[in-house]
């Protein structure tokens, strides 16, 4: 491990990880609204115009390959991106397209049951409730 300091914050990444990684990494975190992989590119562009798009891609995909990040699947059918790493569940409006993270237990026990009722092995499952957001109601 080594210590790097990306936009004023101390981070401890494995040797293997590149700075640019990182970087991606740091820039995801601090987003709340699910990113798709174009609205990551333009926040790192901001700061790292050297950083190509490519770059970007490919680093977003091995980070959610490692579970350093989270690919979220949502209806709207772009690939999207979560800085939290636990497992939650989202919401999403069906007005404004806003898309929230909801602070519930995750329920393991739904994963037992439907391997029980069903005999199939299963790892987690992806909950994403819809309807009207605070604003939008």
């Amino acid at each position: 491990m080594k210590i790097i300091i990306v936009s004023g914050v101390f981070t401890m990444i494995n040797q293997r990880n590149t700075v640019q990684k990182q970087i991606i990494l740091d820039a995801l975190q601090k987003k709340k609204t699910h990113p798709t992989i174009e609205e990551v590119y333009a926040e790192v562009h901001k700061m790292h115009p050297s950083i190509s798009k490519t770059t970007v891609y490919r680093n977003l995909r091995q980070l959610a390959g490692k579970g350093l990040v989270r690919q979220v699947s949502l209806p709207d059918g772009l690939e999207r991106y979560d800085g939290q790493v636990m497992r939650h569940y989202h919401f999403t409006c069906n007005r404004c397209g806003a898309i929230l993270d909801l602070e519930l237990d995750y329920l393991a026990e739904m994963n037992d049951r439907v391997q029980r009722l069903y005999g199939i092995q299963v790892d987690g499952h992806d909950v994403i409730f819809s309807g009207v957001c605070r604003q939008c109601k």
